[in-house]
């Protein structure tokens, strides 16, 4: 297997992107998550009202003209007084990944989580406080630093669902850049499973997990949440799903399998006008809402499931 330099320096992707009002920027990039099936990001500079959104992506025939025609019509059916008429300018251009890697530092800066968390990326000089843990973050091809609302949701709830006298175990589903995994670890929840369904987010959050120093504290895989059966033995004590909007409607029943009696769910990667019906899901299944938060365009929520402790 060629370094991690190599793979930097010869590697190449290629970037979608395109422009919406600032006030789709949120919406914009989930329906092109939901496109492509993958991560996307969005970056809107301060007093500008065009935000531009844009992923990473490792074959050309993953774009095509079917798919900008699905996302105009999806945001020109949902927001009719916000978007004109006239057709959106879609790119798509081949460029080398190293040059995508250097775009990230103008982007992703420190960020402080709850009491206990401070995440950087690995070219900024910010020191953690007493009593912080650090973590270090490359978030390569797959999308999660901890910038965005659904991600610093997760982030702040495992710090507050942890139990103080015992260790929690943690699933992942949907790892990405690896951030909530190896966050768990650095709180101390143990044992930590992650997986993704993109073979470009696990060989990136194994990276980063070396980075921090956590490794053998996290399980990652590659799997499909789509072929998972919905019982199995192994239950965990929390379970985060930043996921899109159908996939947790429609996979309840394989999320709150795999989840204890009394244990904790996040749920995360939701639009506001989708979190109804996603909640509506996980309260037919017995679950209790323990706190729910809006930011932007996003709802996310933490739920206990019935049984011990509950």
């Amino acid at each position: 297997m060629p370094s991690k330099a190599s793979r930097d320096s010869q590697a190449e992707v290629w970037q979608v992107s395109f422009q919406v009002p600032a006030a789709l920027e949120e919406a914009a990039t989930e329906i092109l998550v939901m496109a492509l099936g993958q991560s996307a990001s969005s970056y809107c500079p301060l007093e500008s009202d065009q935000a531009e959104i844009s992923a990473f992506i490792t074959q050309r025939s993953a774009w095509n003209l079917s798919k900008s025609r699905e996302i105009q019509a999806c945001l020109q059916n949902g927001f009719p007084d916000l978007l004109e008429k006239s057709s959106l300018t879609f790119r798509c251009r081949k460029i080398k990944e190293s040059d995508w890697r250097e775009s990230w530092k103008s982007h992703f800066k420190p960020l402080e989580i709850g009491k206990r968390l401070l995440i950087k990326p690995s070219w900024s000089k910010k020191q953690p406080k007493k009593g912080q843990k650090l973590i270090t973050l490359d978030p390569g091809l797959s999308f999660g630093t901890g910038q965005h609302a659904t991600t610093r949701f997760c982030l702040e709830s495992l710090e507050k669902l942890q139990p103080l006298d015992r260790r929690a175990s943690m699933l992942d589903i949907g790892t990405g850049s690896g951030i909530l995994a190896i966050a768990a670890a650095c709180l101390g929840y143990q044992p930590i499973k992650a997986f993704d369904h993109d073979p470009d987010s696990i060989m990136v959050s194994r990276e980063n997990a070396d980075l921090n120093q956590v490794s053998s504290q996290i399980s990652f895989s590659r799997c499909d949440l789509t072929q998972l059966k919905p019982m199995v033995q192994t239950k965990y004590d929390l379970i985060c799903a930043n996921l899109t909007h159908d996939l947790l409607k429609a996979h309840a029943s394989t999320l709150l399998g795999r989840l204890k009696p009394g244990g904790y769910l996040l749920l995360a990667g939701i639009l506001i006008e989708q979190f109804r019906a996603v909640e509506s899901v996980y309260h037919a299944h017995g679950c209790r809402r323990i706190e729910s938060r809006q930011e932007k365009e996003w709802q996310s929520a933490s739920y206990r499931a019935q049984g011990e402790g509950s």
